[in-house]
């Protein structure tokens, strides 16, 4: 901090944290050194104010058929600015111009999952998380595009082929289904015999 003056008997600190609790000690000083600093004083919080840090890792897909799922991280206490904290979500679909607004008054919340029946699989949104408080509305993240759920594989594998290997083994084959907005991305194939 600044040396101030030994005839001033006031000081003004700034840039503190809104919404924090601080305490202050004085030391004084002269040429010979710096002697002992000052009791502590009382606890003072400093006034509240519109946060301005957006949430991180903005991320999320996966979810049930219909579904858009949202996440992000947290925004740590000390950067909340005041009371009455949550989380503002606002997404769209690849190419529209209209945004989606939801609240999410949670402080704790790290998702959010939108559900509708008109949303097709694996859709993409472009989608941007906010924050806000009593103060007002605060920053919003950088958008980043999340995909709509999945939904179960819409084709059968083609080419499948049996070649006995010995008395007690069927050695079976297919082709993959390729990757496409209605196939989704397949995780694994099940093998049926009877």
């Amino acid at each position: 901090p600044e040396v101030i003056n030994g005839r001033t008997h006031k000081a003004t600190v700034v840039d503190l944290s809104p919404w924090v609790e601080y305490e202050f000690r004085v030391v004084a000083s002269n040429s010979v050194g710096i002697g002992e600093p000052s009791r502590p004083s009382a606890l003072l919080k400093t006034k509240a104010a519109v946060p301005v840090v957006a949430p991180t890792n903005i991320g999320g897909g996966g979810g049930s058929r219909s579904e858009l799922v949202i996440t992000w991280e947290p925004v740590s206490e000390e950067l909340q600015n005041g009371e009455g904290f949550g989380y503002i979500v606002m997404f769209r679909p690849l190419g529209s111009t209209t945004w989606t607004k939801a609240v999410v008054a949670s402080v704790e919340s790290s998702k959010y999952v939108y559900r509708n029946e008109s949303i097709t699989p694996l859709s993409p949104f472009e989608v941007k998380v906010g924050v806000y408080n009593n103060e007002g509305e605060g920053t919003l993240s950088p958008i980043s595009i999340i995909y709509s759920g999945e939904d179960e594989p819409q084709m059968a594998p083609a080419g499948a082929s049996a070649l006995s290997v010995s008395a007690a083994a069927v050695e079976v084959s297919w082709l993959p289904i390729p990757w496409n907005r209605h196939t989704g991305r397949v995780l694994g194939y099940e093998v049926r015999g009877w």
